[in-house]
């Protein structure tokens, strides 16, 4: 059975088709065959940004194909509405720095345990990706930083990945997911080895910018070792909403508020892009075994962790623009990074706070 939108229940899929579609995808991909909406295609390079301002956008993409996508297959529509929400943002809102949600090149595919999935997985991420080189032609058409989060294969080992592509379409590299969820709905361990990058900071044209993943937002360790690592921004792609063991669970307020706190900690904005909208489960009769409501919520906050900016319910666009120098002087003047004391922190390095003797 076929992947099928549908306005009224959400985005349903059954795994082995979407395999299928985005396998065709690839190919196209691969030949050369995929082509930029006319307006990209034909725009001029845009001139984003002021002077030395960060001008971030988050998109929050709701997950029903909009209607101009219609007629393509459920994996290009994928593509297609991130290549669209990438020039709106630049276009309207002057970003320089755009932010995806996780995974935006198809469903959240770990609601389950699913053999097949794993065939989305994409590899030589650094040296001639197909999929990756049509995100790097955006970048350079706009002269946007664009952090694309994507299923990565090396060898026999898979991760949840970000590759940094600066605004000239080069790579500047890769970030793997430290933490890694595992749970009725977000059966991430069966897909995912935990990253072994470390935290990462990447000097973009923009500024430095750090960035995290989903289950990473909740560690205070990691907002700090991306501002200890002189990040001017953190970014979070999220993929998060209803728990299918208990939808009368939402965590949405507690999900922003921990990373209100990172921001606040280190003194270092912080930008968060989910996912929206209902993702059904379907088995291979086209029967329904499960779904989940994503709640978006994205949000922009400032180095003092106000929310600035929040998308509303659906597809959304915010941006906010970000002056790192006057923020590099405020946290400078505020001393908190002058008296940390990292030499009474051996307790973060144990799992249960208990110190060798």
């Amino acid at each position: 059975m076929a992947s099928t939108p549908t306005s009224e229940s959400g985005f349903s899929y059954e795994p082995e088709a979407f395999v299928s579609a985005y396998e065709s995808l690839r190919k196209e991909a691969l030949d050369g065959s995929i082509e930029l909406s006319a307006t990209t295609a034909e725009s001029s390079r845009v001139a984003v940004g002021n002077g030395s301002k960060i001008v971030v956008a988050a998109v929050q993409m709701e997950t029903v194909p909009s209607p101009d996508c219609s007629g393509s297959s459920p994996a290009k529509v994928f593509l297609e509405r991130a290549l669209n929400a990438v020039e709106r943002a630049v276009v309207e809102h002057g970003a320089n720095l755009v932010l995806l949600q996780e995974l935006f090149l198809g469903p959240y595919f770990c609601q389950s345990q699913e053999a097949c999935m794993f065939a989305l997985a994409e590899s030589d991420l650094e040296s001639g990706n197909s999929m990756l080189s049509i995100m790097q032609k955006v970048a350079k058409k706009f002269g946007v930083v664009l952090p694309i989060s994507i299923f990565e294969q090396k060898n026999n080992t898979f991760y949840n990945s970000v590759i940094m592509i600066d605004g000239d379409g080069s790579i500047l590299g890769t970030y793997r997911k430290t933490h890694i969820p595992d749970g009725t709905g977000y059966q991430e361990k069966f897909y995912f080895s935990p990253g072994d990058t470390g935290f990462k900071v990447f000097n973009t044209r923009v500024g430095k910018v750090g960035v995290g993943i989903c289950w990473d937002q909740w560690f205070p360790e990691a907002a700090r070792s991306m501002a200890l690592l002189g990040a001017d921004v953190i970014l979070y792609p999220t993929a998060i909403g209803s728990e299918p063991q208990d939808p009368s669970l939402d965590s949405s307020d507690h999900w922003q508020r921990v990373m209100q706190g990172h921001a606040a900690a280190n003194m270092v904005p912080v930008v968060a892009s989910n996912r929206f909208g209902t993702e059904i489960l379907l088995d291979s009769d086209g029967k329904e075994k499960q779904r989940i409501k994503f709640y978006g919520r994205s949000f922009i906050t400032s180095e003092t962790g106000a929310i600035v900016k929040e998308a509303k319910d659906g597809t959304d666009i915010i941006s906010a623009e970000i002056d790192p120098v006057s923020n590099r002087s405020t946290r400078a003047a505020w001393g908190l990074f002058r008296d940390r004391r990292p030499e009474m922190y051996s307790t973060l390095r144990t799992k249960d706070g208990h110190l060798p003797m």
